[in-house]
């Protein structure tokens, strides 16, 4: 367990509420207070070129984007942004604009003149990041206090003089040196980052702004953006600033929407977040359509805001979390064998599926390589209870056998709070099947495996909200995916869960940041690239950054890294080292490749049939 005992983010574990906080405008829209949960996401287009920035900014604002953010790399960038608003509101367009700043005070104070908000990484604003090691005295690292102090204080005065917003936003990959060396790699160091910004704000009397902590590890993601606000809570009332949510580099396709589902649906589950951003892979306008599909559930008259609103039948039980909120553990269980599996312990997070399920795909399952299912739900032996019958809860922790445990369907609890009930409630022995649903479909098999409908994205998202806030949380030994009913993509989802919440690893796993006008290269054609030559190794992790930004600190965890360096030219890393330098783009692939050689990491695309879902 972690030293935070008596730190406590959410109010009621059990019971959605959102978390109340102050009002933060950002022109005309209000973020936090009794706003619903605003939709942001970013442009592409080069900052200097005012009609494709206009035209990106329209696009996404008639996709339901309600702020929309622009990057400044430089001042000479950030003068182009008067051009870009004006236009943007010559069009008939009220959506707010914010100017995303790295490494440049002037830009900010710059282009605080022309958008209705400005977001700061507290990391590299008036810090460095060289990796370098180095004690600080008391007096040192208070001298460099003052002097961020004497860099940051010009922009609050400006943003307060011309009613401008900020977002003090820290990114897990991008921590300065003296963050880094004394608080470490870590969600404290990141919060402890932000929160050195927001006092300077405040002694500054300045106070409309917002707080994020991005990270692509969602668990590294959810462990920040809990302690900054069991922080901001034990600092008082008077901290109630609203949090921006989001996971940077989450990559695209289904992976990306999982691994944001899991991160953000974690937090917005647990009340914390009102506005969000899906960052994708992807052009930014599919961003959009995810975000406001995690969002929906929470907003005013949403499925979780009205049971939030109702009494929710969870009584008024003892109850201690059977996990640390800040700080990752999984949850001790005994190992047992389970339809001839060993599961639960140490073992792998297994994966079930239904006996019909099973059937439907029993003339492949050899075709279906590391991602056939593992056991069958009705040949498990697993015990379907509700957590609440003490009776059904004193049987099994009595029992000498150990036996897996699930919530029963039907029960009538939302299953996030009676899964961290169940776990709370029975003995640790005992493993623990995580469900998405304790309303399964009629008929457990329909439709086809190689379909691609709103259905299914549906379930992707829930899914993945449910199971990998779980998982985050250290509960669950195995899994079963039941809202989708063709056989092949439930097991799909189920796996693709398990590899982004770092649970089980099946396949490459990749970091790939948004495009956004930093970028030096195509990330979305680049990043297919290197997912066709590098998707058959297992267990390697590879990061694929468009810039230096967030690159080197998002890649600590990665084996190998693709960076941008300078237009057309591309930096290879191993961790977060930089081992080749400005590599032809059209060369880079096959030098990563070779790369992944040198360091014994490579093996050969196995032949034969592919894997069939």
């Amino acid at each position: 367990m972690s030293d935070t005992q008596g730190l406590h983010y959410c109010p009621d574990l059990l019971n959605y509420q959102r978390r109340k906080t102050r009002e933060v405008m950002v022109g005309d829209v209000g973020i936090g207070g009794d706003h619903p949960i605003r939709i942001q996401s970013m442009i592409t287009a080069d900052t200097r070129d005012t009609p494709a920035c206009v035209r990106e900014v329209l696009e996404l604002a008639e996709a339901g984007c309600e702020i929309v953010r622009i990057t400044a790399q430089t001042r000479k960038y950030a003068e182009n942004l008067e051009n870009i608003a004006r236009e943007v509101r010559a069009a008939g367009c009220g959506v707010p604009l914010v100017a995303d700043i790295h490494f440049k005070p002037d830009a900010a104070l710059e282009a605080a003149k022309w958008v209705e908000k400005v977001r700061v990484n507290p990391g590299n604003y008036a810090d460095k990041k060289k990796f370098e090691v180095r004690e600080y005295t008391d007096s040192q690292y208070a001298g460099e206090l003052e002097r961020i102090r004497e860099e940051f204080a010009p922009l609050v005065e400006l943003c307060k003089e011309l009613g401008r917003a900020m977002r003090i936003g820290t990114n897990h990959g991008s921590l300065s040196d003296r963050i880094m060396n004394r608080y470490g790699d870590t969600p404290l160091g990141m919060v402890e980052s932000a929160l050195e910004f927001a006092r300077i704000a405040r002694e500054l009397d300045y106070h409309n702004f917002v707080f994020s902590m991005k990270a692509s590890n969602p668990k590294v993601m959810i462990e920040a953006y809990r302690l900054l606000v069991a922080r901001l809570d034990r600092e008082g009332p008077g901290w109630n600033y609203p949090i921006h949510l989001g996971v940077t580099e989450a990559g695209d396709g289904e992976d990306g929407r999982i691994k944001s589902a899991i991160g953000i649906g974690s937090l917005l589950g647990d009340g914390i977040g009102d506005t969000i951003r899906v960052s994708l892979t992807e052009d930014a306008v599919h961003e959009i359509p995810v975000a406001r599909a995690l969002a929906a559930p929470y907003q005013p008259g949403g499925s979780e805001a009205r049971a939030g609103s109702e009494t929710v039948p969870v009584p008024a039980l003892p109850f201690s979390p059977s996990y640390d909120p800040f700080f990752y553990e999984r949850r001790r269980s005994t190992a047992i064998e389970v339809d001839g599996v060993a599961l639960g312990g140490e073992e792998p997070i297994r994966v079930l599926t239904t006996q019909e399920k099973w059937n439907a795909l029993a003339h492949k399952i050899e075709k279906l390589g590391d991602y056939k299912p593992e056991a069958v739900l009705e040949k498990s032996g697993v015990a379907a209870i509700d957590p609440r019958d003490d009776a059904a809860v004193a049987g099994l922790n009595a029992a000498a056998e150990t036996t897996l445990v699930t919530l029963a369907d039907g029960t009538d609890l939302p299953v996030v709070a009676g899964f961290r009930l169940l776990a709370a409630r029975v003995d640790p022995r005992h493993p623990v099947l995580l469900k998405d649903t304790l309303d399964p479909p009629a008929g457990d098999v329909g439709g086809g495996d190689n379909r691609d409908d709103g259905d299914f994205h549906e379930s992707l998202l829930v899914g993945a909200r449910r199971i990998g806030a779980l998982l985050c949380d250290g509960i669950g030994d195995a899994v079963i995916i039941r809202s989708e009913r063709a056989p092949g993509q439930s097991l799909r989802i189920s796996y693709n869960i398990l590899q982004a919440a770092g649970a089980r690893i099946f396949k490459t796993d990749y970091v790939a940041c948004p495009s956004c006008g930093r970028t030096l290269f195509n990330l979305q054609s680049t990043t297919q690239r290197i997912r066709e030559a590098t998707g058959h190794l297992k267990g390697v992790r590879i990061a694929v950054m468009g810039c230096i930004v967030n690159g080197p600190g998002e890649m600590a965890d990665a084996d190998f890294g693709y960076v941008g360096g300078a237009p057309g030219k591309i930096n290879l890393y191993v961790g977060r080292k930089a081992v080749k330098f400005n590599i032809p783009a059209d060369e880079a692939v096959d030098r990563l490749v070779d790369l992944i050689r040198e360091h014994g990491k490579w093996i050969d695309a196995p032949k034969g049939e592919p894997v069939e879902w």
